[in-house]
């Protein structure tokens, strides 16, 4: 096969994110975070819950275009009201996007400025503050920068570790698991619970996440390169998930 491309890395970066989560709904925004969802779904965690986007669960992983537009193969049902059933009890993982995202976790995709007189509206809150105090919450960035990555967030979206301390019970379930860059891969493994440093993507340097990052990262002894995903992992994606390579245009090369 080919050489593999810095978004097939991020890909494989999000199926790792999952690893292991068992019967638990996943959730996926972008073209990088679906896909590596569903190669997940098809590799480390086979017990994954997808839906249509409707109403249904699919146990069969259709390509992110749809190419292979035939029947769907149907394993529940889940209208919108069951989701909270899941989404309040744990069961359930989400990787959002983030405009801003700060060392404890915190997340903002409401808008830019105070949000009295936002300089841009983006998303407003939508469901972060409900994700993030109730089920695993990652986030995907794919132009890692000092405009995302930001020593404060202008508004809290999803609640970071700092702030879910002070909240005792009710964020039993808070988890921000990791962040996956288009240069790297952080997580909050630290004593204090801010963004460490775990890889850089092959081709990356250290000092350059370092250098496109607002806050001091954690960085423990040398820093080792993101896996590459392996040959039948690249067929999964390049034949099955997305033969129109789809999440290039998200990750240039």
């Amino acid at each position: 096969m080919s050489s593999v491309t810095r978004a097939e890395v991020c890909v494989a970066a999000v199926a790792d994110a999952f690893r292991d989560d068992g019967e638990r709904l996943a959730s996926a925004f972008g073209s990088v975070p679906t896909v590596g969802v569903r190669l997940a779904k098809l590799t480390v965690a086979p017990d994954l819950l997808m839906t249509d986007g409707i109403a249904y669960l699919r146990s069969d992983v259709p390509s992110l275009s749809g190419e292979d537009a035939g029947e769907p193969v149907i394993e529940g049902w889940l209208p919108f009201r069951k989701v909270f059933d899941l989404l309040w009890s744990g069961r359930r993982h989400v990787i959002m996007t983030a405009s801003q995202i700060d060392r404890f976790g915190n997340h903002n995709f409401a808008c830019i400025g105070d949000y009295r007189k936002p300089t841009a509206q983006l998303l407003g809150m939508r469901g972060a503050p409900g994700n993030t105090l109730h089920h695993a919450t990652s986030y995907w960035v794919p132009n890692h920068s000092t405009k995302v990555f930001v020593p404060e967030v202008d508004v809290v979206s999803g609640v970071g570790y700092d702030r879910a301390a002070k909240l005792g019970a009710a964020a039993r379930f808070h988890d921000v698991r990791c962040v996956i860059s288009n240069l790297g891969v952080f997580d909050f493994a630290t004593p204090d619970r801010s963004m460490r440093l775990v890889s850089v993507h092959p081709g990356v340097a250290v000092d350059e996440v370092v250098a496109q990052t607002g806050f001091a990262l954690a960085i423990e002894g040398r820093v080792p390169e993101t896996r590459v995903p392996g040959q039948d992992e690249l067929r999964l994606v390049r034949e099955r998930i997305d033969p129109k390579g789809l999440v290039n245009r998200e990750v240039p090369a």
